[in-house]
């Protein structure tokens, strides 16, 4: 894990609130148990009711699980709120709810799965935001939005994916220049694969899935645990970090990306093997 120097003091997260999109599996959760762990009281939000009060009651007694969909603006102002009045206030939120679309071309996918990724991966983490960001702004606290090694990666096959993460990357940019005058800190998260659910769904079960994931080149096709992404995100907290990465392979190809991906797109373009997987994703987007 790379952590970019800081810009601002250490940032104590005992007896602070935070705010955890995503929260009821994977990286969401495991940022919410360390995030509670570190002496936070943590507002879980997610989609499922049932699962997100289950998680909450699993990360301890400082613990809110609120049932919300990212793409609903009203909602999640309402999560906000039951953490303010349940913990009095919020320090921290971190926009970290994101979904991935399954692999197809742009020319055969479903529009409803695009509209469905950047609505929730890209619009869903702005309305997260704007939620949480008056609170943010009154305590000057710190915003996380989890972008992903995505934003700089070639998108062929899962565009928008990247599509998505690189936008939230831009926002994260904008939005940690913009809180400064308000001497509130904002980092961008970025991670590389991460053995979850969504993970296994898109790459492990799916055999063209399987097929694209095995283009990526050592060290980047490193996979972490959620544990070791959360342990980053949280750790790029208390530090105010502007960024973090996990794993720390993927450094590299982000400072080097506006060299390497001309390159990279020019090799792709004559890749037969990569070719053969887009035609079969083409085959089955046409059945």
């Amino acid at each position: 894990m790379i952590s970019f120097p800081p810009r601002s003091n250490g940032f104590a997260l005992s007896g602070k609130s935070a705010l955890v999109t995503g929260a009821a599996q994977g990286i969401g959760l495991e940022v919410a148990r360390l995030l509670h762990q570190r002496g936070a009281s943590v507002v879980l939000v997610d989609i499922d009711a049932e699962k997100t009060r289950a998680a909450a009651e699993s990360v301890g007694s400082r613990a809110l699980g609120v049932a919300a969909d990212v793409r609903d603006r009203a909602a999640l102002r309402a999560a906000v709120d039951h953490g303010l009045d349940r913990f009095g206030g919020l320090d921290v939120v971190v926009a970290n709810a994101g979904v991935a679309p399954a692999p197809a071309t742009i020319r055969t996918m479903d529009d409803a799965d695009f509209d469905r990724v950047l609505g929730i991966n890209l619009t869903g983490v702005y309305n997260t935001v704007r939620a949480g960001i008056a609170p943010i702004v009154a305590s000057k606290g710190h915003i996380v939005v989890v972008s992903s090694a995505a934003a700089f990666s070639p998108g062929a096959g899962g565009s928008p994916y990247m599509i998505s993460k690189a936008g939230v990357e831009q926002l994260g940019r904008a939005l940690r220049i913009e809180l400064a005058l308000h001497g509130a800190t904002a980092q961008i998260a970025y991670f590389g694969v991460v053995q979850t659910a969504m993970t296994h769904d898109t790459l492990d079960a799916d055999e063209l899935g399987r097929g694209l994931d095995a283009k990526l080149p050592w060290p980047l096709n490193r996979r972490i645990t959620p544990q070791k992404a959360a342990r980053s995100l949280v750790d790029g907290i208390v530090s105010r970090a502007p960024a973090t990465i996990a794993p720390a392979g993927w450094q590299q190809y982000g400072w080097l990306r506006g060299a390497v991906n001309p390159l990279l797109d020019s090799q792709l373009l004559r890749d037969r093997g990569l070719q053969r997987l887009l035609r079969d994703l083409e085959k089955r987007g046409e059945q």
